[in-house]
């Protein structure tokens, strides 16, 4: 089965790598050699799913001053139209929907073609402001518009150890037409297994079949990168900090780190039978990263029931 049909049928396991699109200001022919380059690591990995983030600036999320300046991205949807025309497999594209006016996310809506294309609907990254349009607003537009799109939830581990109450937020957004969920960066394992159980058992008791849930995988080659991921709200363990931080190679490290919680998490869901899927994302410009992060893909392939 392709991608598509794992998630209408609810069974893991697959393999999705992530991209964010260049910078807006890239020119042409720089875009052109970019996407090429970009598709040849693609190919090596031969992942079930390409995902193409919507990067939006989160502001909102953080008081504190950003570690990275935020760069404007071209659109995932306008990036995946003009360079992956060749690409076989299915692509997921984030839509961050507070961006995008109604009228406009309508406009989306209606062109996506169901047997290539799923999306993630993301929310506000604060409760304060729902921009244009709220998550609400989005999923009913789809179930009117494009009832055919198979569509995503974002679902955050750290705020059920927070809160306590994210597998019912995931009950409620299957409710609302969501086929899966992918994760943000997980380095929490045990946050993440605690989401996992409380969901299991809540689908049980309402009869009803838990839907695949994606573990997002990231590599850290820096204390830079590492402080931007806790800016964003990623919660890394302090023995996890402390052994990038005091590491001769925080790229090495943190590589077996992640590789650690793919193994932990396909485990852990296999026993509970809760379809599961590897996310891993590069959306580093650097080079070392980059190609950390293909290897990975490719090692943790091997290791998925596809």
């Amino acid at each position: 089965m392709d991608l598509l049909q794992r998630v209408g049928a609810g069974e893991g396991e697959f393999l999705l790598f992530a991209i964010t699109p260049p910078r807006a200001s890239t020119g042409p022919e720089r875009m052109r050699a970019i996407a090429e380059k970009t598709l040849d690591r693609l190919r090596s990995v031969d992942p079930d799913g390409v995902l193409l983030y919507d990067v939006a600036e989160e502001g909102d999320r953080n008081p504190d001053q950003r570690p990275f300046p935020f760069l404007p991205t071209v659109d995932p949807a306008t990036y995946l139209a003009e360079h992956f025309g060749g690409w076989p497999h299915p692509v997921v594209v984030y839509r961050s929907v507070g961006k995008y006016s109604e009228a406009s996310l309508e406009e989306w809506l209606q062109t996506q073609p169901p047997d290539r294309v799923l999306s993630v609907l993301v929310g506000s990254s604060s409760s304060r402001s729902t921009g244009l349009t709220s998550l609400r607003q989005a999923y009913a537009l789809r179930e009117t518009v494009q009832p055919d799109l198979k569509i995503g939830a974002v679902v955050i581990p750290e705020r059920h150890a927070a809160r306590g109450d994210e597998h019912r937020r995931m009950i409620d957004k299957q409710a609302a037409g969501c086929s899966f969920f992918v994760s943000q960066i997980l380095y929490d394992v045990n946050a993440a297994k605690n989401l996992v159980s409380d969901y299991r058992d809540e689908c049980d008791a309402r009869s009803i079949r838990p839907r695949p849930i994606a573990f997002t995988l990231s590599v850290c080659g820096s204390a830079k990168t590492l402080e931007f991921l806790t800016w964003l709200g990623v919660q890394v363990p302090p023995w996890i900090q402390r052994d990038l931080t005091r590491s001769k190679d925080t790229l090495e490290s943190s590589y077996d780190h992640a590789r650690a919680v793919a193994h932990d998490m396909l485990a852990y869901c296999r026993r509970l039978d809760i379809p599961v899927g590897l996310n891993v994302e590069s959306v580093s410009s650097r080079r070392s990263e980059i190609e950390a992060a293909v290897q990975l893909a490719i090692e943790l392939r091997s290791a998925l029931r596809r």
